[in-house]
């Protein structure tokens, strides 16, 4: 692999200059992150789960204010009532975006109108059963994730292997995410197919991520086995949704008993507020900025790369440090492959 394989065809696709792309982590992925990365060479997303069509619109504005280098708008068809997603869709596409994201179930009307007016979509899947669906529906870029990822987790298999699995069996540009947040990282997403790496907790533990600093202390001082995959916090989504959080006093008190936690059976708490709006215990609420109340009872995303992530750097600085990462790792590839030469 040489160094210019680090950047691939994926970069021309997007129009970005580097294989990093920002998860649009809902709450977290505000103009301020999505514009910081794409300003940076990589490539960012707004993530406006069920926002309302207002703020999405201002959040686009925010991110053109910042840069005028593409971007995506993630969006979640299965977590959204589908007057708000139509609502949301109505305001993406009338401003125009590059990009479409979206996630866990393919809903193959939802990637019509995009593909219709225009819009790369992006889809992240879980299985390869949801990539061959993605791909029927029209997606262009699969992005891949593995079990070992943070929020809201698709399928059970692990990265290592699910990214090499979807890549030989599609010919669209795939994208490595779980636990994908160094230089090294990227070097064996490529290894393994994938024409680029899709980092949430890498970004959110940035100084523009929009997430509460109590969440970004956390996540410095996990390690990967501090996290947990679980349904607890499932209002918001439907059954059967977990997600990878950093353990809490709630998880530690359910033991063993990580799934089986339906919404409806879960009590109605309020207990914090998020710019007036009440924030329930159990809900996927993570706190932001602007979150006040119990946030150690909130869950606390992070995925099995939070072990990695020890600073809280810009998000050019991240993107430059996992460049340099990369390029180093290149070169130890290459000087133990210099060992093995014969004269």
């Amino acid at each position: 692999m040489s160094r210019g394989q680090l950047r691939t065809p994926l970069c021309e696709l997007l129009g970005c200059e580097v294989p990093i792309l920002q998860a649009g982590m809902g709450g977290v992925a505000r103009a301020e992150l999505a514009a910081a990365v794409a300003g940076a060479g990589g490539f960012g997303m707004l993530g406006m789960v069920r926002e309302p069509p207002e703020l999405i619109a201002r959040e686009i504005d925010a991110v053109r204010a910042r840069t005028d280098r593409p971007f995506a708008v993630n969006l979640i068809p299965a977590a959204t009532d589908p007057a708000l997603l139509a609502a949301e869709l109505d305001t993406c596409l009338a401003a125009r975006v590059p990009a479409m994201c979206f996630f866990w179930d393919v809903v193959p009307e939802a990637v019509a109108r995009a593909r219709d007016a225009g819009c790369l979509v992006l889809h992240q899947v879980g299985t390869l059963e949801a990539a061959q669906a993605a791909e029927t529906a029209g997606a262009d870029v699969l992005i891949v994730q593995g079990v070992e990822a943070g929020g809201h987790v698709h399928g059970r298999a692990g990265a290592l292997v699910l990214v090499e699995e979807v890549a030989r069996a599609t010919a669209l540009p795939v994208v490595a995410s779980g636990g994908f947040a160094s230089g090294a990282s990227l070097v064996a997403a490529l290894a393994l197919g994938a024409q680029g790496i899709h980092c949430g907790t890498a970004f959110l533990a940035t100084r523009e991520s929009f997430a509460h600093d109590h969440h970004k202390r956390r996540v410095l001082a996990a390690r990967a086995e501090d996290t947990v995959l679980t349904d607890l916090f499932s209002l918001n989504w439907p059954p059967g949704a977990p997600v990878r959080v950093i353990r809490n006093a709630l998880t530690d008190a359910i033991g063993g008993t990580l799934f089986g936690h339906h919404p409806e059976a879960l009590p109605p708490e309020v207990i914090a507020e998020d710019d007036g709006r009440p924030i329930l215990r159990y809900s996927t609420d993570s706190p932001l900025r602007t979150t006040t109340g119990d946030l150690d009872a909130m869950p606390a995303f992070a995925g099995h790369s939070a072990t990695l992530i020890d600073d809280l750097p810009t998000a050019a600085e991240r993107i430059a440090a996992i460049m340099a990462e990369a390029e180093a790792a290149l070169a130890r590839l290459d000087a133990l492959g210099g060992r093995d030469e014969r004269p």
